[in-house]
């Protein structure tokens, strides 16, 4: 029970996002928020990152089970790697909201489970929360229907993005938990996958549900959900990092493409967002997601009276401390927020589907939920 507007947070995971996005913002609104507990597997991690939140050396935990049975919490916030079910599963049981960060989990049966314990829980799509998308949200629903909208990301790696930042990131998980952790992600991809070879895996788990998700949390605020995944491609064949294509059918017949390069040499993120309908086009430009308070830029290109106008607007408000204050709201007041369960599960469909048809048009093994043609579920 939430007795008062601070709410004390317990915080799962403190690798790269908690340090270079969440712990910032949260300890910069200690007027909403209070990191009363952490926990994160790797013990130097843990001790650094507690100490410098403020967070008491008897209320740090090497585990998220041991957070959870410690109590003395109103929340929790999921910010480790890989997939979030089963701790988001034990926070709904346990009466928690939960934030939990992209993406809900690797499979359709973990999001059903936590679907059982009626969760207040909110999926970290950070980019819905931008005061530049939701303007152009707005501005495309006063103008024709879209004819398509085409993303394309230009993705460095990460030390690029990450350059501004020192990290506490000591290597110190025994060789033990590291098998543990792979062992657990390979049963879950199995479960989604089955025989699937390790080229899908690395699609499913790391460019989809890891990347490409954002993408399609926008869309879904546009047009809705893809009803159908016409063609994949993945290349070149012969080195990394690749490049990823996705063409979908939209609601309204609508056209989605979807371009993704992982290029080792681009000097900055980029990400590009397109609506294209008969009048002209409206374009975000996304900057990196590890820069606080970079602008993103809304550019809409109207031809409606045979004069080409041009509108251009640019918002540094921080998407990802208006998608914490949405959180609050979520828990102090049951406010529900952008992005939640059924949001995040029908992703998992939609991601099940592209690798099912990158499977088909190369002749790959594919089993488990993504032969199963499960659709996107309606909770209540």
């Amino acid at each position: 029970m939430v007795t008062s507007d601070r709410v004390r947070l317990g915080v799962v995971g403190a690798g790269l996002v908690a340090q270079t996005v969440h712990l910032p913002i949260l300890l910069a609104r200690r007027d909403l928020f209070e990191v009363a507990a952490i926990c994160d597997l790797s013990p130097g991690t843990l001790e650094a990152v507690g100490e410098g939140c403020g967070v008491a050396s008897n209320r740090r935990y090497r585990t998220a089970a041991d957070l959870l049975a410690a109590g003395g919490i109103d929340a929790l916030a999921v910010l480790t790697s890989g997939s979030h079910g089963a701790t988001c599963a034990a926070a709904a049981e346990a009466r928690l909201p939960v934030f939990c960060e992209k993406p809900l989990a690797y499979t359709l049966a973990e999001a059903d489970a936590v679907a059982t314990a009626a969760p207040r829980l909110a999926v970290g799509y950070m980019k819905l929360y931008d005061p530049a998308f939701q303007r152009a949200q707005a501005i495309v629903t006063e103008r024709p229907p879209p004819r398509s909208i085409e993303i394309t990301v230009l993705h460095p790696p990460p030390q690029v993005q990450l350059r501004h930042v020192r990290l506490v990131r000591p290597d110190d998980l025994s060789e033990q938990t590291r098998a543990a952790l792979d062992a657990d992600a390979e049963t879950l991809l199995g479960q989604a996958l089955g025989p699937a070879p390790p080229l899908l895996r690395q699609l499913y788990a790391w460019n989809l549900l890891g990347t490409v998700v954002h993408d399609l949390a926008l869309v879904r605020a546009i047009v809705g959900d893809p009803v159908r995944c016409d063609h994949v491609d993945v290349w070149p064949d012969d080195s990394l990092p690749q490049s990823l294509s996705i063409l979908c059918l939209l609601p309204g017949d609508v056209r989605l493409s979807i371009r993704v390069h992982y290029l080792d040499g681009y000097p900055a993120y980029r990400e590009e967002f397109r609506v294209h309908d008969e009048l002209g086009t409206i374009e975000l430009v996304f900057p990196s997601p590890y820069l606080l308070h970079a602008p993103t830029d809304l550019t809409v290109v109207d031809g409606a009276n045979g004069d080409t106008r041009t509108t251009r607007f640019r918002s540094t408000v921080e998407a990802f401390e208006e998608e914490l204050l949405a959180f609050h709201r979520l828990v102090v007041h049951g406010e529900p927020t952008a992005a939640g369960l059924a949001e995040g599960r029908a992703d998992i469909v939609t991601c099940q589907r592209i690798v099912r048809k990158l499977a088909e048009l190369r002749g790959l093994p594919i089993g488990g939920e993504a032969t199963a043609g499960t659709e996107p579920a309606a909770y209540d």
